[in-house]
């Protein structure tokens, strides 16, 4: 059974990750959800913890039996991480390499030895942004998988690019690069 780390960042778009999870759950995947606080502005923990059967993570710090889970589910748990949505905020940090919030430990301690896969999500502007998009460029060159953007009608009322991928478009992504990371297509 492969295991997927999903992070789930403070974007209207977050109820999307609910589809993907559940979608994942249905596909034979392990899910282990974290989320930003952001994200807990528009969704629930119980919703994350019900369709996962996992406690939240959400804290670098959090009470679990692993006080080094940062460094257990980059490297010894997960086998693709996704930030599903991923705001401005979470891309331009990672792009900075802080690890000062959960995910951004888990990244860095990953080190891309797993899959990481960036699903942006936000308003036209904010993506087509100079920062957002050279954060995007540095991510890709270092090896995160950027996934598409779909455009169309924004929660903001604006239409463009920016609308968060469908979590059936990006199961599809999930199920093709574990494959090519797999040890029998190598």
């Amino acid at each position: 059974m492969k295991r997927i780390l999903i992070h789930v960042t403070g974007s209207i778009a977050c109820f999307k990750s609910c589809s993907l999870i559940s979608l994942l759950t249905k596909e034979g995947f392990e899910v282990q959800a974290t989320a930003s606080q952001g994200a807990l502005q528009f969704i629930q923990r119980a919703s994350l913890e019900g369709l996962t059967g996992k406690p939240l993570l959400t804290d670098i710090f959090d009470k679990s039996d692993d006080p080094m889970h940062h460094i257990t589910l980059s490297q010894r748990w997960a086998d693709l991480i996704i930030a599903y949505p991923a705001s401005a905020n979470c891309i331009c940090r990672l792009a900075a390499g802080l690890s000062d919030d959960l995910f951004g430990a888990i990244c860095l301690a990953n080190n891309y030895n797993k899959p990481l896969l960036v699903a942006p999500a936000m308003n036209t502007q904010m993506f087509n942004h100079p920062a957002v998009q050279e954060a995007l460029a540095k991510l890709e060159s270092w090896g995160t998988h950027i996934l598409p953007t779909e455009e169309g009608l924004l929660a903001c009322g604006d239409e463009g690019k920016g609308k968060l991928l469908s979590p059936e478009k990006t199961l599809e992504y999930i199920q093709q690069i574990l494959k090519e990371n797999s040890p029998i297509s190598q």
